[in-house]
């Protein structure tokens, strides 16, 4: 054992202090304590425990006591001015640690969530933070009504769920621009799941949404994303659901991605509302509830506060300006198209 992995070898110059201190009752000097705390932070970047460390300054003071009379409460002075730089010192080399833990992790997850980082070194330095990432990986993303960091107690809370139902895992949880992440093995579903269910009831009622599965380095990435994209849908369309999933959603990202095709269709198929008394909005609307409920008039009109006969009324006016009928399947699977992306457009708040 070397002198530095002794731990003996962090109270070099103890003995001699407390007997120089004994004697002519002074304090210990600037210098001393310094050194002390110098020790101290050593002690603590080498690893050793600071109980041990006390025990050790404890022992050595008992080997080193003075006998001359009247010297104990100079004594008992000195050892706890020591142990107190001491301790000092080895907390300072912990907080920083720390701190540097913290900001290597940041820096891993910013690189990790968007791809900054050579794939290959991305994937070694996973490892540390318990990730394989040559296997499938999803992302789940919880997003409440406030903005969140690591610290606070709304992710701790989760963190704690989490690692008390399924310890580690391999599972990384985290925030990014002020929302939960939950990384996990992609055939862990239960995981995110779980996630979903604890986020859900910490940021009292926010939503989640969990990317697929996907796999490789990158795969991660592609996940979030998914995540983030399911979560804009949500705001968007008014979803309900506390829990989306990437999955489920597909169709919409399809819908989008001619987003010229998109304009000329709403334009077309519902842009005749436009000269409604009122405007399009409370027409679109009422297309809306009626897709959502199945096409059932009853039911749309219980969630418009209508009547079904206002309900009827609305339909018929809508095949009139249209020319299409919401009642007829041939003309249905059109209307409802057109009506998603007036609502992916933000249309007719947004000219197309």
């Amino acid at each position: 054992m070397t002198d530095r992995e002794n731990p003996v070898h962090y109270l070099h110059g103890y003995a001699e202090i407390l007997a120089e201190v004994s004697a002519t009752g002074r304090r210990l000097t600037r210098e001393e304590i310094e050194s002390r705390r110098a020790l101290g932070e050593q002690a603590a970047d080498a690893g050793h425990g600071l109980r041990t460390l006390v025990s050790e300054h404890l022992t050595a003071a008992r080997s080193a006591w003075p006998h001359a009379l009247g010297s104990a409460d100079v004594a008992l002075a000195a050892v706890q001015q020591v142990i107190d730089a001491f301790a000092e010192g080895y907390e300072r080399a912990q907080r920083h640690a720390v701190r540097q833990e913290e900001a290597a992790r940041r820096e891993f997850i910013d690189d990790l969530l968007y791809g900054r980082s050579d794939l290959g070194r991305l994937a070694e330095r996973a490892e540390r933070f318990g990730l394989r990432l040559s296997h499938a990986h999803a992302v789940a993303v919880a997003q409440g009504p406030a903005a969140y960091d690591e610290g606070d107690p709304v992710p701790r809370q989760v963190e704690r769920a989490l690692i008390g139902r399924f310890g580690d895992r391999n599972i990384l949880l985290t925030t990014k621009d002020g929302r939960l992440l939950c990384i996990a093995p992609g055939h862990q579903d239960e995981v995110l799941a779980h996630f979903a269910k604890q986020a859900y009831a910490a940021t009292d009622g926010g939503r989640v949404a969990i990317g697929r599965p996907q796999p490789g380095p990158g795969g991660v990435v592609q996940s979030y994303e998914e995540a983030l994209n399911a979560l804009e849908l949500a705001e968007r369309l008014g979803f309900d659901e506390p829990v989306l999933r990437a999955a489920d959603l597909l169709v919409y990202p399809v819908l989008t991605r001619d987003r010229q095709a998109m304009a000329d269709l709403v334009l077309d198929a519902v842009g005749p509302l436009t000269t409604a008394r009122g405007g399009a909005q409370v027409l679109l609307d009422t297309l809306t509830a009626y897709f959502d409920c199945g096409c059932v008039a009853a039911e749309a009109a219980r969630r418009l506060s209508l009547s079904v006969r206002a309900l009827t009324y609305r339909l018929e006016r809508i095949h009139k300006l249209t020319g299409a009928n919401p009642a007829d399947p041939a003309h249905r699977y059109m209307l409802q198209t057109a009506v998603i992306g007036a609502r992916l457009l933000d249309w007719p708040a947004q000219d197309l």
